[in-house]
């Protein structure tokens, strides 16, 4: 090793994994290691004892980033024998070379660490503790011990909206909660007669939900309101921004800052989606007040429990006026793991697919399980299993079902091979016994979202249950068109995001990214009344709809700083 310079065996890679949260250098023949420690950076002394390398990272500051460094520690003398001077320069200069390492490291981290008078225009209390804080919080309100349950009007779900409305109220809004159970939170702006805009997202979950879905967008509207509150600047917006009832509540110049808490989008309990945004953008038809749940409740009943008394005169009133409308933003976790592959805490969608969901009643003839003869069984439940590998195949395959014909082209069939998804969500048969081949298979929910598939599947569906000599019943329960979300509103929203990433890390920022959304989301149904924009929010391995669904604290402040951004524009 004598007189070989420190930086002649080093690892000259520099490797930054942004989706991964770490940047990394590694260090070789350096007597010292540097790494970042929360907010500060630290000089390490190396071991000399030995040859073995080492690697340390850092906690997760700003989006989780962690600096790590490897360090390769001297050996003088691998055999014992005492360091030769050429040992002992290399020493001093390994010193040097991580003192300058240092001085670089410094500059590049300073963007990432700010000094009090930045906290105070980022607002870390409003826009990330307190919002953390409360995400944790409404993520304990449940219908079930031990996972995250909240559907329509349920117990937790009143609990759930009675909490947001306290809230608000901190936030300064003023609030109710209408005939569907939709939650709104209101404050005047300079400007009433203005058209207004509205903000909003879903309070209901599915079964075994995390804690960010629909949450995320309703905490993060507050806070920014609170910000603008603190500030001084709630009552100065020139655009006002409203979630309010108007028709239901009659309120004269009803042009408002709100936020909307939607009571439900998931359509878990009624296997109708979109009740709650559906009603404001007029296109609930007064039919579902009457479907019923699978223990014979009605959404009107559902109501009337709760203490809301709704007529289908009630309901028609709840429609906003088109005219009086600006706009509709929606903040919604992305539900799938684009921004974090590609390393952005943001993005803006540029469009909702379609989705439609059927209902599947298989019908056949219950016996005993032990006697029938194989031969002379109408079994519903394997009728029921050959439709869901049916499903499978058709939606992984479907040039091998699909044909060039009017319904299909040639670029029609491509964009379903790249595009197409399709899920069996829940399968019940009666009278479900162990001993007893089922009469009926029923509630086989299907979520696909192609009209040229369905067409196709129904076919199938229909030879399958005739060869298997079982009767079938296809209903379609939720039907929604795909969306585009609109230029403009997209492009407010992608100079929000930008101007919140910068004033987090003092640097400028790359392009955001714009991604479509496979998911649906209240922004489909309120599409129907006016133009909509969305904005994701990374969350950990694109995983949602399930406990393990995570975004990270700073992630949630980026999203808070984006709608105040956003809002900025409008005081």
């Amino acid at each position: 090793m004598a007189g070989r310079r420190p930086w002649e065996s080093c690892d000259n890679n520099l490797t930054k994994l942004w989706s991964g949260h770490q940047l990394a250098w590694p260090v070789a023949n350096a007597q010292s290691a540097i790494h970042l420690e929360g907010s500060k950076l630290q000089l390490l002394e190396a071991n000399t004892s030995s040859g073995a390398s080492a690697c340390g990272c850092s906690a997760a500051p700003l989006f989780g980033l962690r600096v790590c460094f490897c360090k390769l520690s001297l050996s003088p003398s691998l055999s014992g024998q005492p360091a030769t001077q050429d040992s002992a320069m290399a020493i001093s200069s390994s010193i040097l070379f991580c003192y300058l390492l240092f001085s670089l490291i410094s500059n590049v981290a300073s963007s990432f660490m700010y000094s009090d008078d930045r906290r105070d225009v980022l607002f870390p209390q409003i826009l990330k503790e307190e919002a953390v804080t409360r995400l944790d919080e409404l993520g304990k309100v449940s219908d079930a011990n031990g996972y995250l349950q909240r559907t329509f009007m349920s117990p937790a779900s009143v609990r759930a909206g009675n909490l947001i409305r306290q809230w608000m109220e901190d936030a300064g809004l003023r609030t109710w909660v209408d005939h569907l159970g939709n939650v709104h939170g209101r404050v005047e702006g300079l400007n009433a007669s203005a058209q207004a805009l509205l903000i909003g997202s879903h309070l209901d979950t599915v079964v075994d939900a995390g804690i960010f879905d629909g949450s995320l967008g309703i905490i993060t509207a507050i806070s920014a309101l609170k910000v603008l509150k603190s500030t001084g600047k709630l009552g100065k917006l020139k655009r006002p921004v409203e979630g309010a009832s108007c028709g239901a509540l009659l309120i004269p110049g009803c042009r408002t800052l709100q936020v909307i808490a939607f009571s439900d989008e998931e359509g878990v309990r009624f296997q109708s989606t979109f009740l709650g945004s559906a009603a404001l953008a007029g296109i609930l038809p007064v039919s579902a007040l009457r479907v019923s749940d699978k223990s014979g409740v009605t959404v009107l009943d559902a109501l009337r429990e709760n203490s809301i008394d709704i007529a289908e005169e009630s309901l028609l009133q709840l429609k906003y006026d088109p005219a009086s409308v600006w706009g509709y933003i929606e903040v919604h976790i992305e539900q799938g793991p684009v921004l974090e592959w590609v390393g952005f805490p943001l993005g803006v969608v540029q469009g909702i697919a379609g989705q439609t969901r059927l209902k599947v009643t298989v019908r056949g003839s219950q016996g005993h399980a032990g006697t029938v003869p194989m031969s002379m069984r109408q079994d519903p439940m394997t009728a029921a299993a050959e439709l869901i590998v049916l499903l499978e195949r058709l939606c992984k395959h479907p040039k091998d079902f699909l044909s060039y014909d009017g319904r299909s082209n040639c670029s029609t069939l491509e964009s379903l091979s790249s595009s197409l998804v399709c899920t069996v969500g829940e399968i019940s048969s009666w009278p479900s016994a162990s001993n007893v081949i089922p009469g009926e298979a029923r509630n086989l929910s299907l979520d696909d979202g192609r009209e040229t598939v369905l067409y196709e599947l129904s076919n199938q569906l229909y030879q399958i249950c005739e060869k298997r000599s079982v009767s079938c019943i296809v209903e379609r329960k939720h039907d929604a068109n795909a969306v585009m979300c609109d230029a403009d509103l997209s492009s407010q929203l992608k100079s929000a995001s930008y101007a919140a990433l910068k004033r987090m890390t003092g640097a400028t920022q790359h392009e955001i990214p714009v991604i479509m959304s496979g998911a649906g989301h209240d922004a489909m149904a309120m599409s129907h009344l006016t133009k909509v924009g969305m904005l994701f929010v990374r969350c950990r391995g694109g995983i949602s709809h399930s406990p393990a669904e995570h975004v990270l604290d700073d992630d949630v402040w980026a999203a808070g700083l984006a709608v105040l951004a956003f809002l900025e524009t409008h005081v």
